[in-house]
């Protein structure tokens, strides 16, 4: 096994553990994990965009994702959000096991590392992840009303959306680290990279979400 993949094992295994943590807990906890993480993609952001005209609206989204999240957690519960992150994580995960194992067609020039194989994986694992997230609530549940959740067939729907929204930010973050000329956002998280490169997913998807529970 590559010295990357195992660093990539070994920090997930610390890091998921730590967002758990301050998502179930709520309150005071997830506002100031969510503002550290906000703090820390805005740094990222500006070393990859200072001086560019798209730096400020760069930050301003960052802000509305943040902001979504934050609403998202605390109207709709721990149990609502989570399974937001595991549609985005699983959908990452699926991405990167079926590209490196099956590798094949290149899906575009932005980010020379995606696969159409990853493409797939990405949805096949996202809707596993969530099915089994889904059939055992009563492990991971935290508040009663998701308890007794059945999947119905426009879940199956939203989670094909919420897992494209989330490659689609993977490749719109590729674009501009492709264009300031880095590999990565930053080098916080050994085998992962920065903050933006494991979220770049998510910030894109809380927002729609927040906004299609919120309008539509």
């Amino acid at each position: 096994m590559k010295p990357e993949i195992i660093k990539r094992i070994l920090s997930s295994l610390v890091l998921i553990p730590i967002a758990l943590f301050f998502i179930i807990k709520g309150s005071f906890f997830f506002t100031f994990f969510i503002i550290i993480l906000f703090l820390a993609s805005s740094y990222e952001w500006y070393q990859m965009s200072k001086k560019k005209i798209y730096f400020m609206p760069g930050i301003l989204f960052l802000l509305l994702s943040f902001t979504s999240a934050y609403l998202i957690r605390n109207i709709y519960g721990a149990d609502f959000f989570l399974m937001i992150i595991v549609i985005c994580v699983f959908t990452d995960l699926g991405g990167y096991i079926f590209g490196k194992l099956f590798k094949g067609p290149k899906l575009t020039k932005i980010s020379p590392n995606k696969t159409y194989s990853g493409v797939i994986g990405g949805f096949l694992l996202s809707v596993i992840a969530f099915t089994f997230f889904i059939e055992n609530l009563e492990i991971f549940s935290f508040v009663n009303e998701f308890k007794d959740y059945q999947l119905k067939q426009n879940d199956f729907l939203y989670i094909l959306l919420v897992s494209l929204i989330s490659q689609l930010g993977d490749l719109i973050i590729s674009y501009f680290k492709r264009k300031s000329k880095i590999k990565n956002t930053g080098n916080f998280l050994p085998g992962h990279g920065g903050i933006l490169d494991r979220i770049d997913g998510i910030i894109f998807v809380v927002p729609i979400t927040y906004v299609a529970l919120t309008f539509i």
